[in-house]
């Protein structure tokens, strides 16, 4: 094999010739001198069109590639520039890098294959890189992806939610295909506007072709969806219904608790400091307070997975709080309704709605308003068994890239690296197919 082949080689370049390879000792550097092969001489950087020549540029540049062993690697090459009739004067693409890139394709691959399996710190110390240079390569190589695949190809049903990826109220809309549960669209904000652009980028005509949409409710989302997507069937997700109901339990439970805490302000001996004496007089307001603040997960959790002491605080809610005990009973009951067949449960919300607008507890009447604002919604959730659970996951997949990232200063990179490792096209190693 002859050295310039075995060059070529090790160093993972493509439709190039090695002209030679300088090694510096002291300093642990390799540079190999190269040029592009004859077929791919002369052509734009932004497009694959064979170009007439302009000038011989700015001179010699580098390419940092991949390392071999311990010893840093860069490729060296002449970087004229060529008249493109489409991009004006650009410098001329090479085989071995991304247009505007310092770095070779494989030593790009590398570093967005790790990061999607590792932090960026991790990245920055074992390929030699910036912190932001991983991000820029990341979207380097997204944006690459992106060119190959058609993401929006065979959808019909969909999932839409938000999610937060900063603080100060810094979120992201994300939207799932539940046929294949990979991540199809992102973007910095979470309203009506912003889905709107994901609308806008799937077109007319495959917004024609989605049939259902599951989100939690929100109002934003049912505007977009129904300005845009005629033909789909909007699903309310059950968890999201299940936990409305939840919050306005644990509403009336707050409730319940300052009125016994008042009663026993006014009612039960102030005692001082310190453990009570043995002859100290009864405070049964000040315990019946403290009882209710102590079931609050016993109401909140389902019946079948209650241990053994919050039945008895359940029990000891239904007879000395009634109020609170028809609350947990209204929870329960829209819970039930998620898990009947369609025809049932269509007569059992109908006769839930009228028993909560009846039970004189404010956080209950004002919840059957939303539900029968959402009442087809969830309906067409019971009948297609459509949820939000797989972009529940999601989000959960996302906030774990954003912690082993330890954050993103810019959302970008951020949508980029959750769309390279949840998109369906993770990178792949360098030699590996």
């Amino acid at each position: 094999m002859q050295n310039a082949r075995l060059w070529r080689g090790l160093l993972g370049l493509e439709n190039a010739v090695v002209e030679g390879v300088e090694f510096d000792e002291d300093g642990g550097v390799l540079v190999a001198s190269v040029r592009p092969s004859k077929g791919k001489r002369n052509r734009c950087g932004q497009c694959p069109r064979r170009c007439p020549s302009y000038d011989a540029g700015s001179g010699r540049r580098r390419w940092r590639a991949l390392d071999l062993g311990s010893v840093q690697v860069f490729v060296e090459a002449d970087a004229p520039r060529v008249t493109c009739r489409d991009h004006g004067v650009v410098v001329a693409s090479v085989p071995w890098a991304r247009h505007d890139a310092g770095h070779t394709r494989a030593f790009d691959e590398q570093v967005a294959w790790l990061a999607t399996k590792t932090s960026k710190t991790a990245v920055t110390e074992l390929m030699r890189v910036a912190w932001r240079t991983v991000g820029s390569i990341v979207e380097r190589v997204w944006d690459d992806t992106e060119d190959l695949f058609d993401r929006f190809a065979d959808l019909t049903r969909i999932g839409i939610d938000e999610i937060s990826y900063k603080r100060g109220h810094k979120y992201l809309t994300v939207v799932v295909d539940h046929g294949s549960g990979r991540l199809v669209w992102a973007a910095p904000g979470r309203d009506t506007a912003t889905l709107t652009a994901f609308f806008d980028a799937l077109g007319e005509d495959r917004c024609a072709l989605i049939t259902h949409v599951s989100a939690d409710g929100a109002s934003w989302i049912a505007n977009a969806v129904r300005g845009k997507c005629p033909n789909a069937i909007l699903c309310a997700d059950p968890f999201h219904i299940v936990k409305w109901a939840t919050d306005a339990l644990d509403t009336v439970r707050r409730q319940t608790w300052t009125e016994v805490r008042k009663q026993a302000k006014a009612n039960d001996a102030k005692r001082p400091r310190g453990r009570p004496r043995s002859d100290a007089p009864a405070r049964p307001d000040t315990a019946n307070a403290t009882g209710i603040k102590r079931c609050r997960y016993a109401l909140l959790r389902n019946p079948d997975t209650l241990s053994c002491k919050q039945v008895v605080q359940l029990d000891w809610v239904v007879r000395t709080h009634p109020d609170l005990a028809r609350a947990y009973y209204l929870k329960e009951g829209l819970r039930v309704i998620f898990k009947l067949p369609l025809d049932e449960a269509t007569e059992a919300l109908d006769k839930w709605i009228s028993w909560a607008r009846r039970s004189r507890i404010d956080a209950f009447v004002k919840l059957q308003r939303s539900i029968v604002n959402h009442r087809d919604a969830i309906l067409a959730s019971i009948e297609h068994g459509l949820s939000n659970g797989r972009i529940e996951s999601m989000n959960t997949k996302i906030r774990l890239i954003t912690r082993i990232a330890f954050g993103f200063a810019s959302p970008d990179a951020l949508i980029a690296l959750a769309m390279l490792s949840l998109g369906g096209h993770r990178p792949a190693l360098p030699g590996r197919k």
